[in-house]
């Protein structure tokens, strides 16, 4: 069993600054790639916003360039996005992902609940 866990959402003034943060825990071997995803309010879809290997490469979406940054820490299986002058379109709730290879050496990803983010205009 592996859960993941999102916090650090909040309600902030454009321009202001929010840090996410995502733990995996559970019965893990390996974790490879992990992602950040945001759903709009009304909205099935899930865009993503930026993803981590586990050899730090990095990528994210044209509209987050440049203002968010995603990092990790292996050894504590936890992934963040540093989200800098926030904008009123990146309300959303933040999901996170991973590529888990278990212990019983299952591979599958897993999501978490994710946290609101509010900007204000």
């Amino acid at each position: 069993q592996v859960q993941v866990v999102e916090s650090g959402g909040g309600l902030v003034q454009a321009g202001g600054s929010l840090r996410l943060s995502c733990v995996v825990s559970g019965s893990i071997s390996m974790i490879n790639t992990m992602r950040w995803h945001r759903q709009v309010s009304g909205k099935q879809q899930r865009d993503l916003v930026a993803s981590v290997d586990r050899d730090m490469t990095t990528k994210y979406a044209a509209s987050v360039e440049g203002r968010f940054t995603i990092s990790r820490d292996n050894a504590r299986n936890t992934a963040y996005l540093q989200m800098n002058s926030l904008k009123a379109e990146d309300t959303a709730v933040y999901v996170c992902s991973a590529d888990v290879r278990t212990r019983i050496g299952v591979v599958y990803e897993p999501w978490g609940q994710g946290t609101q983010v509010t900007v204000s205009s």
